[in-house]
């Protein structure tokens, strides 16, 4: 069983869990293509059997999220996670929109203390949660667009985010309060698209049992933009690069009709890069 399941993870549960779901469904080797906290919900695109193996081609994909933030109170996770202190004022519906153009573009960003991101062989919510002073290095990412949706509350904002792989919603959170001289932090995030796949199509976790998992595992030439090419050289499934008439890029081939994976054409010649078969 080869192919994409576009799951829709509730809140609550771990990213792990689902895939290890998945698993147990298919009988097959199971991975997700970018992790949710257990207090986010949303899109969860995992990839069954040889499927992981084309998870090079959705990294960098964008990703949109409905977030909502509380403005005036912090917490030391930067969400729900744990207490919230005050921290200042509440800003105005148009302070708040004034300040969105400056989170848009190619921004320098801190990840939380309370993340996977490795430090010295740990992870950082390890040594957070053990009160070591941790300063993570700011790094760049990319947020396409930021829009106030509606102010949900009188200290809560919602958002809704187009960005990069890479990007801290909760950061993004503690940043505008900063800037605003205030506090803020995340109170509920919602993944509605990773790449192609979108909250409409998802289907949720409980919803997929073993009978009828194979009926939504979407097939892998499917979510690949490549253009198709028909492979007639037989020499070329034995390790040869042999000759054709295409530009140079990335392609999805097929032999006798059926999807055999990808592979990649240089100055004429094309070479096997990702076989699913």
């Amino acid at each position: 069983m080869t192919g994409f399941l576009n799951i829709y993870k509730r809140e609550g549960i771990s990213s792990a869990y689902c895939v290890n779901r998945a698993k147990r469904l298919t009988k097959c080797p199971c991975g997700h293509l970018g992790t949710l906290d257990p207090l986010a919900e949303g899109v969860l695109p995992v990839g069954v059997g040889n499927a992981a193996r084309l998870f090079d081609y959705f990294l960098g994909k964008e990703k949109t999220y409905l977030a909502r933030f509380r403005f005036g109170w912090t917490t030391e996770t930067l969400d729900r996670e744990s207490e919230p202190t005050f921290a200042g004022m509440v800003p105005s519906k148009s302070a708040v929109e004034e300040i969105l153009p400056q989170f848009t573009g190619e921004i320098f960003q801190r990840p939380p203390r309370f993340s996977a991101i490795s430090v010295d062989g740990k992870r950082s919510y390890e040594l957070a949660r053990k009160g070591k002073d941790i300063e993570l290095p700011a790094r760049k990412v990319k947020i396409f667009s930021l829009t106030l949706s509606e102010q949900t509350a009188e200290d809560e904002f919602e958002f809704e985010i187009v960005c990069g792989s890479g990007t801290y919603i909760r950061s993004l959170a503690r940043d505008m309060g900063e800037t605003l001289g205030t506090g803020a932090y995340m109170t509920k995030l919602i993944r509605t698209a990773s790449g192609i796949f979108t909250k409409e199509t998802a289907v949720p976790l409980d919803d997929l049992t073993a009978e009828n998992v194979g009926e939504y595992l979407i097939p892998t030439e499917s979510v690949l933009p490549f253009e198709c090419m028909e492979v007639g050289d037989e020499r070329f499934f034995h390790g040869v690069h042999v000759p054709v008439d295409c530009a140079d890029g990335v392609y999805k081939l097929y032999r006798g009709g059926q999807f055999y994976g990808t592979g990649i054409v240089e100055e004429g010649l094309l070479r096997p890069d990702k076989k699913l078969c």
